[in-house]
Protein backbone atom coordinates (compact mmCIF):
# COMPACT_ATOMS: atom_id res chain seq x y z
CA UNK A 1 0.00 0.00 0.00
CA UNK A 2 2.82 2.36 0.84
CA UNK A 3 4.49 1.70 -2.54
CA UNK A 4 1.22 2.34 -4.30
CA UNK A 5 0.83 5.59 -2.41
CA UNK A 6 4.18 6.78 -3.73
CA UNK A 7 3.25 6.13 -7.35
CA UNK A 8 2.11 9.72 -7.75
CA UNK A 9 5.72 10.78 -7.07
CA UNK A 10 7.76 7.92 -8.52
CA UNK A 11 6.05 7.78 -11.92
CA UNK A 12 6.57 11.48 -12.79
CA UNK A 13 10.09 11.31 -11.35
CA UNK A 14 10.93 8.31 -13.53
CA UNK A 15 9.50 10.12 -16.55
CA UNK A 16 11.53 13.23 -15.74
CA UNK A 17 14.73 11.20 -15.45
CA UNK A 18 13.98 9.49 -18.78
CA UNK A 19 13.44 12.85 -20.47
CA UNK A 20 16.65 14.19 -18.94
CA UNK A 21 18.65 11.19 -20.13
CA UNK A 22 17.17 11.51 -23.63
CA UNK A 23 18.00 15.22 -23.77
CA UNK A 24 21.56 14.54 -22.57
CA UNK A 25 21.87 11.87 -25.24
CA UNK A 26 20.64 14.20 -27.99
CA UNK A 27 22.70 17.27 -27.11
CA UNK A 28 25.57 15.87 -25.02
CA UNK A 29 27.68 14.92 -28.03
CA UNK A 30 27.88 18.47 -29.35
CA UNK A 31 28.80 20.12 -26.03
CA UNK A 32 32.62 19.69 -26.42
CA UNK A 33 32.47 21.55 -29.73
CA UNK A 34 30.73 24.64 -28.34
CA UNK A 35 33.85 26.13 -26.69
CA UNK A 36 35.85 25.19 -29.79
CA UNK A 37 33.40 27.07 -32.01
CA UNK A 38 33.46 30.13 -29.74
CA UNK A 39 37.25 30.09 -29.59
CA UNK A 40 37.55 30.02 -33.39
CA UNK A 41 35.11 32.91 -33.70
CA UNK A 42 36.97 34.90 -31.07
CA UNK A 43 40.49 34.34 -32.41
CA UNK A 44 39.60 34.06 -36.09
CA UNK A 45 42.05 31.18 -36.23
CA UNK A 46 40.94 27.65 -37.12
CA UNK A 47 44.38 25.99 -36.98
CA UNK A 48 43.53 24.32 -33.68
CA UNK A 49 40.65 22.32 -35.13
CA UNK A 50 40.86 19.66 -37.81
CA UNK A 51 37.97 19.61 -40.26
CA UNK A 52 38.59 15.88 -40.68
CA UNK A 53 36.81 15.52 -37.34
CA UNK A 54 33.76 16.94 -39.11
CA UNK A 55 34.23 14.51 -41.99
CA UNK A 56 34.34 11.47 -39.71
CA UNK A 57 31.31 12.54 -37.69
CA UNK A 58 29.30 13.47 -40.78
CA UNK A 59 29.93 10.06 -42.36
CA UNK A 60 29.21 8.21 -39.10
CA UNK A 61 25.93 10.01 -38.42
CA UNK A 62 24.65 9.87 -42.00
CA UNK A 63 25.22 6.11 -41.97
CA UNK A 64 23.49 5.87 -38.58
CA UNK A 65 20.39 7.62 -39.93
CA UNK A 66 20.33 5.28 -42.93
CA UNK A 67 20.68 2.35 -40.52
CA UNK A 68 17.51 3.55 -38.75
CA UNK A 69 15.48 2.87 -41.92
CA UNK A 70 16.57 -0.76 -41.81
CA UNK A 71 16.38 -1.28 -38.07
CA UNK A 72 14.48 1.19 -35.91
CA UNK A 73 16.25 2.21 -32.71
CA UNK A 74 15.65 4.76 -29.96
CA UNK A 75 14.44 8.14 -31.25
CA UNK A 76 16.97 10.14 -29.15
CA UNK A 77 19.79 8.36 -31.00
CA UNK A 78 18.24 9.43 -34.30
CA UNK A 79 17.87 13.02 -33.15
CA UNK A 80 21.42 12.96 -31.84
CA UNK A 81 22.69 12.16 -35.33
CA UNK A 82 20.65 14.99 -36.85
CA UNK A 83 21.94 17.50 -34.27
CA UNK A 84 25.53 16.31 -34.75
CA UNK A 85 25.30 16.69 -38.54
CA UNK A 86 24.01 20.25 -38.12
CA UNK A 87 26.79 21.02 -35.63
CA UNK A 88 29.53 19.70 -37.89
CA UNK A 89 28.17 21.72 -40.82
CA UNK A 90 28.27 24.86 -38.68
CA UNK A 91 31.85 24.05 -37.67
CA UNK A 92 32.80 23.53 -41.30
CA UNK A 93 31.21 26.81 -42.33
CA UNK A 94 33.08 28.78 -39.68
CA UNK A 95 36.43 27.04 -40.27
CA UNK A 96 36.20 27.54 -44.03
CA UNK A 97 35.34 31.21 -43.74
CA UNK A 98 38.17 31.83 -41.27
CA UNK A 99 40.73 29.87 -43.28
CA UNK A 100 39.88 31.57 -46.57
CA UNK A 101 39.96 35.00 -44.90
CA UNK A 102 43.48 34.30 -43.61
CA UNK A 103 44.81 32.96 -46.91
CA UNK A 104 46.40 35.44 -49.27
CA UNK A 105 46.26 34.79 -53.00
CA UNK A 106 45.41 31.13 -52.44
CA UNK A 107 44.23 29.12 -55.43
CA UNK A 108 40.54 28.35 -55.21
CA UNK A 109 39.77 24.67 -54.87
CA UNK A 110 36.32 23.15 -55.29
CA UNK A 111 34.61 19.81 -54.94
CA UNK A 112 33.92 19.81 -58.68
CA UNK A 113 37.68 19.61 -59.37
CA UNK A 114 37.64 16.01 -58.09
CA UNK A 115 41.27 16.43 -57.07
CA UNK A 116 42.08 13.73 -54.48
CA UNK A 117 45.16 15.66 -53.32
CA UNK A 118 42.96 18.47 -52.02
CA UNK A 119 40.00 16.45 -50.84
CA UNK A 120 38.21 18.16 -47.92
CA UNK A 121 40.38 21.25 -48.37
CA UNK A 122 38.04 23.34 -50.46
CA UNK A 123 37.62 27.10 -50.56
CA UNK A 124 33.87 27.38 -50.12
CA UNK A 125 31.41 25.94 -47.63
CA UNK A 126 29.08 25.10 -50.51
CA UNK A 127 31.66 22.59 -51.78
CA UNK A 128 31.47 20.70 -48.48
CA UNK A 129 27.69 20.72 -48.68
CA UNK A 130 27.86 19.32 -52.22
CA UNK A 131 30.16 16.53 -51.05
CA UNK A 132 27.91 15.66 -48.11
CA UNK A 133 24.83 15.64 -50.33
CA UNK A 134 26.60 13.47 -52.92
CA UNK A 135 27.67 10.97 -50.26
CA UNK A 136 24.19 10.95 -48.74
CA UNK A 137 22.60 10.41 -52.15
CA UNK A 138 24.88 7.51 -53.10
CA UNK A 139 24.71 5.85 -49.68
CA UNK A 140 20.95 6.39 -49.54
CA UNK A 141 20.43 4.84 -52.98
CA UNK A 142 22.52 1.78 -52.09
CA UNK A 143 20.59 1.47 -48.82
CA UNK A 144 17.28 1.71 -50.68
CA UNK A 145 18.31 -1.13 -53.01
CA UNK A 146 19.63 -3.31 -50.17
CA UNK A 147 17.23 -2.50 -47.35
CA UNK A 148 15.73 -6.01 -47.40
CA UNK A 149 19.13 -7.62 -46.75
CA UNK A 150 19.62 -8.21 -43.03
CA UNK A 151 23.37 -8.62 -43.58
CA UNK A 152 23.61 -5.24 -45.32
CA UNK A 153 21.58 -3.48 -42.64
CA UNK A 154 23.62 -4.91 -39.78
CA UNK A 155 26.87 -4.09 -41.61
CA UNK A 156 25.66 -0.54 -42.20
CA UNK A 157 24.96 -0.09 -38.50
CA UNK A 158 28.34 -1.51 -37.57
CA UNK A 159 30.15 0.82 -39.99
CA UNK A 160 28.25 3.81 -38.62
CA UNK A 161 29.20 3.31 -34.99
CA UNK A 162 32.68 1.93 -35.74
CA UNK A 163 33.54 5.09 -37.71
CA UNK A 164 32.59 7.23 -34.73
CA UNK A 165 34.35 4.91 -32.29
CA UNK A 166 37.64 5.32 -34.17
CA UNK A 167 37.57 9.10 -33.73
CA UNK A 168 40.14 9.06 -30.91
CA UNK A 169 42.58 6.60 -32.49
CA UNK A 170 44.65 9.20 -34.43
CA UNK A 171 45.13 11.14 -31.18
CA UNK A 172 46.17 7.94 -29.41
CA UNK A 173 48.66 7.09 -32.15
CA UNK A 174 50.11 10.59 -32.28
CA UNK A 175 50.66 10.65 -28.53
CA UNK A 176 52.44 7.29 -28.75
CA UNK A 177 54.59 8.40 -31.68
CA UNK A 178 55.76 11.55 -29.91
CA UNK A 179 55.76 9.98 -26.44
CA UNK A 180 54.02 13.14 -25.28
CA UNK A 181 50.54 14.63 -24.87
CA UNK A 182 51.83 18.19 -25.34
CA UNK A 183 49.11 20.50 -26.60
CA UNK A 184 46.31 18.04 -25.79
CA UNK A 185 43.55 19.31 -23.52
CA UNK A 186 43.03 16.91 -20.61
CA UNK A 187 39.70 18.58 -19.85
CA UNK A 188 38.51 17.78 -23.33
CA UNK A 189 39.53 14.12 -23.00
CA UNK A 190 37.70 13.93 -19.67
CA UNK A 191 34.61 15.34 -21.38
CA UNK A 192 34.89 12.71 -24.13
CA UNK A 193 35.31 9.94 -21.55
CA UNK A 194 32.35 10.96 -19.41
CA UNK A 195 30.19 11.53 -22.49
CA UNK A 196 31.14 8.22 -24.09
CA UNK A 197 30.58 6.37 -20.81
CA UNK A 198 27.12 7.90 -20.44
CA UNK A 199 26.33 7.12 -24.06
CA UNK A 200 27.41 3.48 -23.70
CA UNK A 201 25.38 3.06 -20.52
CA UNK A 202 22.38 4.52 -22.35
CA UNK A 203 22.85 2.00 -25.18
CA UNK A 204 22.97 -0.90 -22.72
CA UNK A 205 20.01 0.22 -20.62
CA UNK A 206 17.81 1.03 -23.60
CA UNK A 207 18.60 -2.20 -25.44
CA UNK A 208 20.08 -0.45 -28.47
CA UNK A 209 21.39 -2.65 -31.31
CA UNK A 210 24.52 -4.61 -30.34
CA UNK A 211 26.72 -2.54 -32.67
CA UNK A 212 26.05 0.57 -30.59
CA UNK A 213 27.04 -1.04 -27.28
CA UNK A 214 30.19 -2.76 -28.59
CA UNK A 215 31.53 0.32 -30.34
CA UNK A 216 30.57 2.52 -27.40
CA UNK A 217 32.69 0.34 -25.14
CA UNK A 218 35.53 0.55 -27.66
CA UNK A 219 35.26 4.34 -27.66
CA UNK A 220 35.47 4.45 -23.85
CA UNK A 221 38.55 2.19 -23.93
CA UNK A 222 40.27 4.52 -26.43
CA UNK A 223 39.47 7.53 -24.22
CA UNK A 224 40.86 5.73 -21.15
CA UNK A 225 43.98 4.79 -23.10
CA UNK A 226 44.56 8.45 -23.98
CA UNK A 227 44.14 9.42 -20.31
CA UNK A 228 46.58 6.63 -19.42
CA UNK A 229 49.10 8.11 -21.86
CA UNK A 230 48.71 11.54 -20.26
CA UNK A 231 49.37 10.06 -16.81
CA UNK A 232 52.33 7.97 -17.96
CA UNK A 233 54.01 10.76 -19.92
CA UNK A 234 53.50 13.20 -17.04
CA UNK A 235 55.28 10.82 -14.65
CA UNK A 236 58.07 10.01 -17.10
CA UNK A 237 58.44 13.03 -19.40
CA UNK A 238 60.54 12.57 -22.50
CA UNK A 239 62.98 15.08 -23.85
CA UNK A 240 60.91 17.17 -26.27
CA UNK A 241 61.63 16.48 -29.90
CA UNK A 242 61.37 19.26 -32.49
CA UNK A 243 57.88 19.05 -33.90
CA UNK A 244 54.85 21.23 -34.39
CA UNK A 245 52.74 21.95 -31.34
CA UNK A 246 49.71 19.74 -31.28
CA UNK A 247 46.48 21.69 -31.40
CA UNK A 248 44.29 21.19 -28.37
CA UNK A 249 40.59 20.59 -28.28
CA UNK A 250 40.21 18.18 -31.20
CA UNK A 251 39.55 14.50 -30.83
CA UNK A 252 41.08 13.41 -34.11
CA UNK A 253 43.43 15.20 -36.47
Amino acid sequence: MEAEGLDWLLVPLHQLVSWGAAAAMVFGGVVPYVPQYRDIRRTQNADGFSTYVCLVLLVANILRILFWFGRRFESPLLWQSAIMILTMLLMLKLCTEVRVANELNARRRSFADFDPHHFWQWSSFSDYVQCVLAFTGVAGYITYLSIDSALFVETLGFLAVLTEAMLGVPQLYRNHRHQSTEGMSIKMVLMWTSGDAFKTAYFLLKGAPLQFSVCGLLQVLVDLAILGQAYAFARHPQKPAPHAVHPAGTKAL
